[in-house]
């Protein structure tokens, strides 16, 4: 039995999210079964995070158990054969020792969020970027940003359905970066909550639309509840870049 680490690039539109769900196709349905139909074994496929149905990863990493002897470079290739036509991509592949684990050996995690910041209308990049039509003041969401950097309780940006024990995280990094019509808001942490991201994303758009001050924003990261929440992000922007390990 050989582990391989996968690094995975997908476009979510067409699926549920990353977990496998009854109710709908879900990346990690499409690599097992790619798996299987490779391997001739029900693997599980373990990823660093779980993301939500509509949101993309650029190089999520992953890991599942194959008894089936392969090198590498040919699994990479015979899985990407199987896995067509879904927007799914395998990018590498490598053996990894036995007690590596795509989630638990995770320790840390990057995120970028992309709005279109114009009024016309999206033709390609329809679901693949938020259009934000109000003219957004960037500054402005970089300062509030910083707001949530650090150690704090992100209750008001979890999800009623998250089911992390505990709502107190560490933010590593917010930043907010414009080019012409694009921003692009980039997060990084050892790890988030559910919708963490595109609440706080949500939060400082109503900033950059003057519809919050960042006196806002700092009361709603005080209030520790989900009602406070201005506005959570739509799923479009949303990319899993990178997650990070200790040796690999």
């Amino acid at each position: 039995m050989t582990r391989f680490a996968f690094t995975v690039e997908f476009d979510g539109r067409p699926f549920m999210g990353w977990q496998r769900q009854a109710h709908g196709p879900s990346v990690q349905q499409a690599i097992e079964d790619a798996i299987f139909a490779v391997s001739g074994e029900r693997a599980v496929i373990h990823a660093a995070g779980r993301t939500d149905a509509g949101v993309h990863g650029i190089a999520m990493r992953a890991h599942a158990d194959i008894a089936k002897d392969m090198a590498p470079f040919r699994l990479m290739e015979a899985l990407n054969a199987r896995l067509r036509p879904h927007p799914i991509a395998i990018l590498a592949c490598e053996a990894v020792p036995d007690d590596w684990h795509a989630r638990f050996s995770c320790v840390g995690r990057s995120y970028v969020y992309r709005i279109a910041n114009r009024r016309a209308p999206l033709t390609w990049e329809n679901g693949l970027v938020w259009r934000v039509i109000q003219p957004l003041d960037t500054d402005a969401m970089q300062e509030a940003a910083q707001l949530l950097v650090g150690r704090h309780d992100f209750t008001t940006f979890r999800s009623a359905h998250c089911q992390a024990e505990s709502p107190v995280k560490t933010l590593d990094r917010l930043d907010v970066e414009r080019s012409g019509d694009r921003l692009a808001i980039y997060a990084e942490a050892r790890s988030f909550l559910h919708h963490q991201v595109r609440s706080m994303v949500g939060c400082l758009a109503l900033v950059g639309m003057g519809r919050w001050s960042i006196g806002d924003l700092e009361a709603a990261r005080d209030a520790r509840d989900r009602a406070a929440l201005g506005l959570n992000a739509p799923p479009d922007g949303l990319y899993f870049v990178r997650a990070r390990y200790p040796d690999l």
